[in-house]
This record gives C-alpha cells, structure tokens and sequence, in this order.
C-alpha cells in the first residue's frame, strides 16, 4: 500500500489484490500492467509475478494501522471484481473497509455487473456503507452499459473514471451519479482525447448536478498536457457523500 499517490483524486492506494486481464480498449496501453511487467522475474520484489493475478491477504489489515482518515482508492493495480478472485476474498476485502470506517474507499470497477451482483448480495438490497464508494470506468460509448449496473447498486456515492477517454459517451444518463472523473490517456502509446468529449459529460453532469472532474488531457506523461479544459481546472468533488465524521478530516 502507497502511503501517498500522485493520483489527483484520492489520498492513498491500498492493493490487497494485484493484477489484472484486458477486457476492453480502455486496457490496451494499461499504465499498471506497464508498471508490473519491469518487475517479473526479480525474486522478492512485489511484482515478480509481474502482472499476473495475486491475493495479498497480508494486507488486509493494513487501512485499520492508519489513524487519519483519508481517501484510499482500492486496487490500483488490479480489479477487485476479476472473475478469478474468490467472493470469500472479496468479502474479506469489503469486511477490512467496514472495520476501518474512519476512511472513505474508493472502489473502481470495469466488471460492472459483477460488483452489481456481489453487492446485492451481501447488502441483500440494503444500502452500501456511505464511506464505501463504488465506481466504474468508461472509455467510449460502447461501454456506458457500466453505467446502468452502477445505478442498480444501492449506494449514495456512486462515481464514474471516464478515463482513458477514448472517444463520445453521447448523451449519457448521470441520474443517482454523485461524481465524474475524466482524463485522457497517458504513456508511450497515449491516444488523444478531443475537448468535445469531455465537454459533453461536464454538460451532462451540469444536467444531473453531478461533480465534475477534470483530471488530465495526458500524453507521454500524466501531466503533459495540464488539466485545464476552456481556459480553467474543474476540481468538482461530491463533499455531499462523505460520512460527516470524515468530512472535516479529508475536505
């Protein structure tokens, strides 16, 4: 787990698994598997295994060591909802978040309709605890279908990544959506990302008073082409979501 994360929308980062398999466009150029893959083969580094898929139950405790409160964004490097990791795992994931309340997490998913379905289970139709934050990522208008399951989860802090930003949503329906996260691809392979499309989700956002975030246009590097979208930054964060026990500490 990152202490810190130079992830603009988030505090820290907290990796109880490690990761992943392509499912779709928004993974060709993934800047964690980039990351993993420079690592395999070194014996007792982390990420030996590169980027193949792995559970770290020795940190499951680790958010309950830290006393301040913070945003912690879960599996950075992985996908809590891969269809290989065990439901036992994942509740034990969910148990370590509702233990340590005093954090807000932040759980991102391209497996929509599987985080629907755990979570109606195991909140059997009931609402997801409020500093248990669950989002998708969207990356064009193929995949807004990510959407529609996100908004069938009980939760009041519900939040869309559109990013990388491939291409159009459209005219994308934001109802129940508490926060929207946009940014454009970044690394060696970025491919561009036209103002127009982050323009008509700042519009739909407006519509359906969703927060809007504006994090990067990308490039060679995250922060090559700044993050000002017609001639200002957009810093839109859902404060109206976080627990009031946090909100004094994290705001």
């Amino acid at each position: 787990m990152a202490s810190t994360s130079d992830i603009e929308w988030t505090d820290a980062t907290w990796n109880p698994v490690t990761g992943c398999t392509k499912i779709g466009p928004g993974c060709d150029n993934c800047y964690a598997e980039r990351f993993a893959e420079r690592w395999r083969g070194i014996e007792g580094h982390p990420y030996e295994q590169g980027f193949d898929l792995r559970l770290w139950p020795s940190r499951l405790s680790q958010p309950a060591l830290w006393k301040k409160p913070r945003m912690i964004f879960v599996n950075s490097m992985s996908d809590l909802f891969h269809k290989k990791v065990p439901r036992s795992y994942v509740d034990q994931v969910f148990d370590a978040m509702e233990g340590a309340n005093w954090h807000v997490y932040q759980v991102l998913t391209k497996r929509s309709s599987l985080m629907r379905s755990y979570i109606q289970r195991r909140y059997d139709g009931g609402e997801v605890p409020s500093h248990i934050w669950l989002g998708v990522s969207v990356e064009d208008a193929v995949h807004t279908s990510r959407i529609r399951h996100l908004q069938q989860v009980n939760s009041p802090a519900r939040f869309i990544s559109f990013e990388p930003l491939l291409g159009p949503v459209g005219p994308v329906e934001l109802s129940g959506i508490a926060w929207a996260i946009v940014g454009g691809e970044s690394g060696p392979r970025a491919r561009p990302m036209e103002a127009d499309w982050a323009r008509e989700i700042r519009l739909a956002c407006e519509h359906h008073g969703t927060a809007f975030f504006f994090k990067q246009w990308g490039g060679p590097r995250p922060k090559s082409g700044g993050r000002v979208l017609d001639g200002e930054e957009w810093n839109g964060f859902p404060l109206h979501v976080v627990p009031e026990r946090i909100l004094a500490e994290i705001a």
